[in-house]
C-alpha cells in the first residue's frame, strides 16, 4: 500500500498530467488543428471544447525555458547591461478581441490623442520598422543602406526631458542596397534586415562596436520581406519571386512550399507574417492575393485571390488569436479576413492608399486598427469592431509617412518616411 507522500505525487503528478493535456487540446484546437485536437482529446480522455486561453502552452513554455536558463539569454554577452526582461512574453493589456461578432451594439471607442517627437534621421528615405516581442527596442531600415536601433525606455527618458539620454544605442552598414524589412529574434540579442542586396543578415546588438553582420543568408532575389517563427528557429523570405522561401536558421537549408498553385501566378511578395504560435504564415502578393500556409508543412492551404481587387496588397497581419488576417491594399481599404473561410468579416475604408507600400496595423489591444492616409498626409484610426474612423492625425512627416509600426505591449508607435525622419508617437498626458 503506498504512504500518503507517495499518493500525494501521484495525485498531484494525475492533475498535472490533465492539465498538460487540456492545455495541448486547447492549443490545436485554437490553431485550426480540428483533426489533431480531435485525436489527442479522445486518447487522453479529455474534453474537446475545454477553455484554456489562447496561446497558453506557449506562453508556459516560454516562462518554463526562461526559468531553466535561470532568465539569461543566449547570445548576450554578460559585459553588456540590457533590460532583464528582453525575450520575455509581456502580456496584453486586454483580452484578444472577438472579431466575429459582425453587428455590434453601442459607441465606437475613441484612441486617446497622442503626440509624436522626431527622433532622428536617415540619409535617405526610411523604409521600414520593427518592435521587438518584449517592446524594450526598435529599429529603422533606411534606403541609405543603413540600421538604427532605439531602446524604447531611453525615448521616454528623452521625451521626458533628460537631455542625457540617447535613445539611438546602434548603428549598423553591412548592406549594399537599401533595406526592405526587419525583425528581432524572441529570445536573443540578433536584429535581422533583409534588403534589395538580395542577402538577409544577422546582427548581434549585444555587442556595442559591432557594426557589421554575424550571419548571412544569399538568396536569388531582392528579399523584401522577413518574418522569424516564434521559435527563433525558422525565418520566412517574400522575395520578388512569388513562392516565400523557409530558411532554417541554424542549418542555412531553404526549403520551398510543396504544393504552391501554379496558375501563371507572378507577383512578388510584398509583405510575409507569422501567426503568434507559427502554425500558421501568410503572404501579401503585388497579384493582389493573400495566401495562407501551414507552418509546420508549409503547404499552402488557403488563397484569396483579388483580395483587394484588381489592386495590390501591401500588407497583412494576424490577430493574437490566429483567426483572423488584417490586410491592406493599394485600392484604400484595410479588411478583416477570416481565417477559417477566407470570408471578408470588416472592412475600414476612408483613408487613400494607392502609391507607398504602407501598412495598416493594430494598437496593442487590438481596440483600433491604424493607417496612413497618403492624400491628406494623416495618421487614421477605427474602432476595430464598429469599422467606425474615430481619429486622424497630421502626420507632422514632410509627405505622407512609407511606414508605421505599433509596440506589441503598450500605447506607443513610429513612423517613418519619406522625408528621412523617424516620429515616435506616445500618448499625450
Amino acid at each position: 500500500m503506498e504512504n500518503s507522500g507517495s499518493l500525494e505525487q501521484t495525485l498531484q503528478d494525475g492533475n498535472i498530467l490533465r492539465q498538460l493535456n487540456a492545455l495541448i487540446v486547447a492549443h490545436l484546437r485554437h490553431n485550426n488543428l480540428s483533426q489533431a485536437a480531435g485525436v489527442v482529446a479522445s486518447a487522453t480522455m479529455t474534453p474537446l471544447n475545454v477553455e484554456v486561453p489562447p496561446n497558453r502552452l506557449l506562453e508556459l513554455v516560454a516562462k518554463g525555458l526562461a526559468a531553466e536558463n535561470n532568465g539569461t539569454l543566449r547570445g548576450v554577452s554578460s559585459s553588456v547591461l540590457l533590460p532583464s526582461s528582453y525575450g520575455s512574453i509581456t502580456t496584453s493589456r486586454t483580452a484578444s478581441i472577438d472579431f466575429s461578432v459582425t453587428h455590434v451594439k453601442g459607441s465606437s471607442k475613441i484612441l486617446p490623442k497622442h503626440e509624436s517627437k522626431q527622433l532622428s534621421e536617415h540619409k535617405s528615405v526610411v523604409r521600414c520598422a520593427r518592435f521587438s516581442s518584449d517592446g524594450m527596442f526598435f529599429a529603422t531600415g533606411g534606403a541609405d543602406m543603413s540600421i538604427k536601433l532605439f531602446e524604447v525606455p531611453k525615448v521616454k527618458q528623452m521625451l521626458s526631458g533628460d537631455t542625457q539620454s540617447r535613445p539611438l544605442i546602434r548603428s549598423f552598414y553591412d548592406h549594399a542596397e537599401p533595406i526592405n524589412d526587419l525583425d528581432f529574434h524572441p529570445r536573443s540579442s540578433i536584429l535581422i534586415s533583409s534588403a534589395k542586396d538580395k542577402c538577409i543578415k544577422f546582427f548581434d546588438f549585444s555587442k556595442t562596436t559591432a557594426k557589421r553582420a554575424i550571419k548571412v543568408f544569399q538568396d536569388t532575389h531582392n528579399v523584401r520581406s522577413i518574418a522569424l517563427h516564434p521559435s527563433g528557429d525558422f525565418l520566412l523570405a517574400g522575395t520578388d519571386h512569388p513562392i516565400p522561401h523557409l530558411y532554417d536558421v541554424n542549418t542555412h537549408q531553404c526549403f520551398l512550399p510543396s504544393n504552391f498553385p501554379d496558375n501563371g501566378v507572378n507577383g512578388a511578395i510584398n509583405q510575409v507574417r507569422y501567426s503568434s504560435t507559427g502554425s500558421l504564415y501568410v503572404t501579401a502578393s503585388k497579384d493582389g492575393a493573400i495566401r495562407l500556409f501551414d507552418g509546420v508543412s508549409s503547404k499552402c492551404v488557403r488563397s484569396i485571390s483579388g483580395a483587394h481587387g484588381k489592386s495590390e496588397v501591401t500588407s497583412v497581419l494576424f490577430t493574437r488569436d490566429q483567426r483572423f488576417v488584417l490586410s491592406s491594399g493599394k485600392d484604400s481599404t484595410v479588411k478583416l479576413w477570416e481565417v477559417a473561410s477566407g470570408i471578408i468579416v470588416k472592412e475600414y475604408i476612408g483613408a487613400k492608399r494607392v502609391k507607398l507600400r504602407s501598412q495598416a496595423i493594430f494598437n496593442d489591444t487590438e481596440e483600433f486598427v491604424i493607417s496612413i492616409d497618403e492624400a491628406n498626409n494623416e495618421v487614421v484610426t477605427w474602432d476595430a469592431r464598429t469599422t467606425e474612423k474615430v481619429a486622424k492625425w497630421p502626420s507632422n512627416h514632410n509627405g505622407a509617412p512609407r511606414w508605421i509600426e505599433h509596440s506589441p505591449v503598450e500605447p506607443v508607435f513610429v513612423t517613418c518616411g519619406t522625408d528621412r525622419s523617424v516620429r515616435f508617437w506616445k500618448e499625450s498626458v
